[in-house]
């Protein structure tokens, strides 16, 4: 999947737990991506959780390209299996994500929001992705913002091992409409 946006091409392709781990450890440990809580992960922590991800039938994650360079990361997990497993009721098409844009010296105004799109868009591809649901810390309120944007509505908190989460869900419908405006 490519598509072009205000700030370039943008694509995802499958992550390669080995060849990309050195990168997603210089993003996952900086301190920009404190809330995927591997600030202190080495690199080996990294290739080991994403070869168990890659080994899962239930999650996927993909390295998003910015004009064919590494510039975010994404996930894709099965709610009724994984993350949310006895946190809310899950509907026949529910698909968990979630989504990284690493720390960068030269921002590009606009390009979160056309990851964010982009993410959307590929989960959206797949005829079976009725509604996507995410878990971001309660106290990310930029995320927050970004989900709103796209069409999120939040539903609640809830209270996962690792965090305090609001739980919010984005129908095909609510995307689409959030894409019109």
């Amino acid at each position: 999947m490519s598509t072009s946006t205000a700030v370039g091409r943008l694509a995802v392709r499958p992550l390669d737990p080995l060849q990309d781990a050195e990168l997603l450890h210089s993003w996952l440990t900086h301190p920009k991506a404190a809330y995927w809580m591997m600030q202190d992960a080495r690199l080996e922590d990294i290739e080991r959780a994403y070869m168990e991800i890659a080994a899962d039938e239930h999650q996927q994650a993909f390295l998003g390209l910015h004009d064919g360079v590494p510039a975010f990361l994404m996930e894709r997990y099965d709610p009724v299996h994984r993350e949310l497993v006895g946190l809310y009721e899950p509907e026949p098409g529910d698909v968990g994500m979630h989504f990284l844009v690493p720390a960068t010296d030269t921002p590009v105004s606009g390009f979160t929001r056309a990851v964010i799109t982009t993410v959307m868009t590929h989960l959206f591809e797949d005829p079976r992705t009725a509604r996507v649901v995410v878990e971001p810390d309660i106290g990310n309120k930029a995320v927050h913002a970004l989900n709103e944007a796209v069409g999120f509505v939040p539903e609640r908190e809830i209270q996962k091992p690792e965090k305090k989460a609001l739980l919010s869900f984005c129908t095909r419908e609510q995307f689409e409409r959030a894409m019109s405006i």
